[in-house]
């Protein structure tokens, strides 16, 4: 009984944003929740939150690289994010002789900055184009609104756009494309680095405390934005001179309280909260699963390499915390859906919304097409993750699939001029370049074998590339034994042209397709890929599209079910512009056990294990502890240094390195994860246990002043006390 009660209460309240639930675009609190907001202890006006006419907070959140937040937070364009997120600029600045990755670096003046590759995106404004786009794509078909839609983007973005002020634009679909928005951005060049902390103390924990509370991480890391010397968009130039921004954030070394009301900007990555039970069975039985297993092998070689020898750790360090990161994540996921019954809860869902759409023609059949279109696509998706997760997660075939495939199109190319394939070949020799700076043959060599010989275990053998272990079998023996994989991945990487200079100078000065076939990198490379994309890619571009016409239809169909609902629903994450809400709370995520809302530098001195690999830290951090020099940064109630706090906004990927504000919109930490019991939450929110794990502002402040000994940078800062 109690079990039928749960389910219809979600059924009911399924797509309604519960608790501190909803990732709500800027443009629309004044509408949607900023009554609420209010209650629950906000001081700001709408128009400081958000404007277009006067400066505000949301022009002090920028897109920071390819993929996460930053802030502005000094009148001369300074830069927080997080330490992984500047990680690979931090590795690329680094040497074996000047590892920043390794102790840490700060400019202690803006000559002493360092170049960088990173670009970082102001929004501008956020407009509805809704209308504009729908006129363009009307009266077709599915089909012809896919092929139409960018060209319909494009001449809609190409009238705000301005290559010389670095104006762009990009239109996003919301409510699985019944609403369109497009977000205005201003892009600048000439990002420096500044400053971070040792990787001792922006990893603390590694992969043992990732996605866990409680946290010890002092995850930040510090740039510069600059302009040219009108204060336009410009490439790296001496000339060049910082960032007047229109807004930045003041700092609070206040600090924070069980209960504080708690707001993130920032750009999550991807939600996919409107799921359908098909897509919950799908993840849960196949990808997820498929996905962890292959990951897992990849950090196996890849650690056993890393731990022998500093400069491969460095070499490999970015790639490793990107693998590393989601493969806890996933493996989570897949638990966490199971444990609270998700897949349970939204077929609970399906049939009230079928016993709603019975009669309506537009949706009594939009759930049994659901269940049509998995069924059809469920037999390839194991091959699907082993191709993109496990044959290209060998970097060796990875290349070879990316950097030599297009020099086989180019040859084979009906009317390829000779300019064509030396195009090709000109472009695969630069990537080489590159890439063999980042390549670990060793531990490449274990995972091509291993994922190898698991493709061949557990991928349908139908499914298989013709004669490709027909092949392995005849010339290095029995398909169930290991050393046969072994043998055969030692002569790819012994006879691959790849590695061996001389050879490839020679192909490339005179590009032949024989030596491009008898290659075995390539060879594998393209049998694989080849295998994938001509039986099986195109039955997966079908499933795509077909589950996004069913997913606008059913999105729409949801909110005429409930309109007073729709009114107050979010769309999902999308890396458009998203404000979320909540407190700092404390939570216990299971029987006898309470979690504190903050940590503090006894749990660093309790976790702290000298020359581990994830639990070191620089002797000076220990000794400044053991002193209890903390300064200003003190956290006076407790008579400590607060590392990390929690709070119950709602964030994704993309988030990392957004800032954390109070109440009066004072920065007071950067968030960088969540919590393990809630890593549901791309698909479902949890509304009790879902926390936002933060590094502490006066942990940052503390690393940059007293450990760094950075004092310029802290006089840069606008304080709160």
């Amino acid at each position: 009984m109690k079990k039928i009660f749960v389910l219809l209460v979600f059924t009911a309240s399924m797509f309604k944003a519960k608790a501190d639930e909803g990732m709500w675009l800027p443009m629309l609190l004044g509408k949607q929740v900023y009554a609420d907001m209010v209650k629950k202890g906000l001081k700001l006006t709408k128009e400081q939150l958000y404007s277009i006419n006067k400066s505000s907070i949301k022009d002090a959140i920028i897109i920071f690289g390819g993929g996460c937040t930053g802030e502005i937070v000094s009148n001369q364009g300074l830069i927080f994010t997080n330490h992984h997120c500047g990680y690979d600029a931090i590795a690329k600045a680094s040497s074996v002789e000047h590892n920043y990755l390794r102790d840490g670096f700060y400019a202690f003046n803006k000559d002493q900055e360092i170049e960088s590759e990173l670009t970082v995106q102001f929004l501008e404004k956020i407009t509805d184009v809704t209308k504009e786009m729908e006129d363009g794509l009307k009266g077709l078909s599915w089909a012809e609104r896919t092929k139409k839609m960018n060209d319909v983007m494009k001449s809609i973005t190409d009238k705000v756009a301005d290559k010389e002020n670095g104006i762009s634009a990009r239109i996003y679909s919301m409510f699985k494309g019944n609403q369109y928005i497009m977000y205005v951005y201003k892009t600048y060049r000439d990002i420096r680095l500044v400053g971070a902390p040792p990787e001792s103390v922006g990893k603390f924990g590694g992969d043992t405390d990732n996605w866990e509370w409680p946290r010890h991480t002092g995850d930040f890391s510090i740039f510069r934005v600059y302009t040219s010397k009108d204060g336009k968009p410009a490439e790296y130039s001496k000339d060049n001179v910082p960032l007047k921004p229109k807004y930045f954030l003041p700092v609070s070394i206040k600090g924070v309280k069980d209960g504080d009301f708690a707001m993130i900007y920032g750009y999550p990555g991807g939600t996919n909260r409107y799921e359908t039970s098909y897509g919950i069975k799908l993840k849960n039985d196949i990808e997820n699963p498929t996905l962890v297993e292959l990951r897992a092998v990849r950090l196996k070689y890849m650690h056993e390499q890393m731990i022998k020898d500093p400069a491969v750790k460095l070499k490999l360090a970015s790639s490793y915390a990107g693998i590393a990161n989601y493969w806890k994540f996933f493996d989570g996921e897949t638990k966490q859906l199971k444990k609270f019954h998700t897949y349970e809860q939204k077929q609970a869902y399906e049939n009230n919304f079928q016993k709603w759409a019975n009669g309506k023609p537009a949706y009594e059949n939009i759930l049994s097409e659901y269940e049509k279109n998995y069924a059809a696509w469920t037999p390839y998706s194991k091959l699907r993750q082993f191709v993109n997760e496990g044959i290209a997660g060998s970097p060796l075939i990875a290349f070879a699939a990316g950097a030599l495939m297009p020099v086989e199109r180019a040859m084979v190319k009906t009317g390829a001029t000779p300019e064509d394939i030396k195009k090709a070949v000109d472009a695969a020799n630069a990537r080489r370049t590159g890439w063999l700076d980042g390549e670990d043959k060793p531990s490449d060599e274990k995972i091509l074998a291993a994922v190898t010989q698991m493709f061949y275990n557990e991928v349908d053998k139908s499914q298989h590339p013709a004669g490709f272990y027909e092949g392995l079998k005849n010339s290095y023996g029995a398909l169930d034994d290991d050393a046969t994989y072994k043998k055969w991945a030692k002569d790819v990487f012994a006879n691959t042209i790849i590695f061996d200079s001389v050879k490839w100078n020679a192909f490339v000065a005179n590009p032949d397709a024989n030596v491009l076939q008898a290659d075995p990198a390539f060879s594998f490379a393209s049998a694989f890929v080849k295998n994938y994309t001509g039986k099986y890619a195109p039955l997966y571009s079908e499933f795509v599209s077909k589950n996004n016409e069913l997913g606008q239809a059913y999105m729409k169909g949801i909110m005429e079910m409930n309109p007073a609902a729709a009114a107050k629903m979010y769309p999902d994450a999308n890396f458009s512009m998203r404000v979320s809400y909540g407190n700092v709370k404390s939570y216990s995520p299971r029987d006898a056990v309470k979690y504190d809302y903050v940590t503090t530098s006894r749990g660093i001195l309790e976790k702290y294990i000298p020359g581990d690999y994830e639990f070191d830290l620089p002797s000076k951090e220990i000794e400044l502890f053991k002193k209890r020099d903390f300064g200003q940064y003190i956290d006076k109630s407790r008579n400590d240094l607060v590392i990390g706090f929690i709070t119950t906004n709602d964030i994704t990927g993309g988030n990392s390195g957004s800032p954390v504000m109070d109440a009066y919109g004072n920065l007071i930490g950067l968030a960088f994860d969540g919590n393990y019991e809630a890593l549901s939450h791309k698909i479902a929110f949890d509304k009790d246990l879902n926390r936002t794990i933060n590094v502490d502002i006066r942990y940052v402040l503390w690393c940059i002043d007293k450990l760094g000994g950075a004092k310029n940078i802290i006089n840069e800062l606008k304080l709160v006390r």
